[in-house]
């Protein structure tokens, strides 16, 4: 299927969702996590900001997000659809086209998946948030942080992230 230019599409609920991509001043912020997220990466995980869509067994869902840690030799397969249990974090970046689906429906489907961190950078609240410990509701645990405060990213990342600048 072809995706008119500026626009990414995902599947949610069975449904191809077709969204428009990031902003320009969506990079800087993109930037900085990956920036401070290098290092810190579980053993055999990469991180990437490229592309990829992951797939999520049982749930009807496939997401791209924004930026991705994976395990990079369950991912080095020759499919568009790579495996969402190999992932060890994402992180998506609202937008008005995708806020409802970042805050609500990713929650539900990457706690479900098992994804260990959840990291929701809400451009419009200008706000971040952790979702860790997955489970079958979601996550349960969560904590918020306004750009310009840091704070810790749990296992199995344990380092800290400044959103300073943002």
């Amino acid at each position: 299927m072809e995706v008119p230019d500026g626009f990414q599409a995902e599947i949610i609920e069975g449904k191809i969702v077709v969204s428009p991509w990031s902003k320009g001043t969506y990079r800087p912020v993109m930037r900085s996590i990956v920036h401070q997220l290098s290092g810190h990466e579980p053993e055999g995980h990469v991180i990437d900001t490229s592309p990829h869509l992951f797939t999520f067994s049982g749930q009807g869902r496939a997401y791209g997000p924004d930026i991705h840690v994976s395990d990079e030799v369950a991912t080095d397969i020759d499919s568009i659809r790579l495996p969402g249990a190999s992932l060890s974090l994402v992180a998506e970046l609202t937008s008005a086209a995708t806020a409802d689906i970042d805050r609500v429906d990713k929650v539900l489907a990457y706690g479900r998946a098992g994804v260990p961190v959840y990291l929701l950078v809400d451009m419009l609240e200008r706000s971040v948030t952790v979702y860790h410990s997955p489970g079958e509701a979601g996550y349960r645990r969560h904590n918020t942080a306004l750009f310009g405060d840091s704070f810790t990213l749990p296992h199995p990342f344990d380092c800290k992230l400044d959103t300073s600048g943002w």
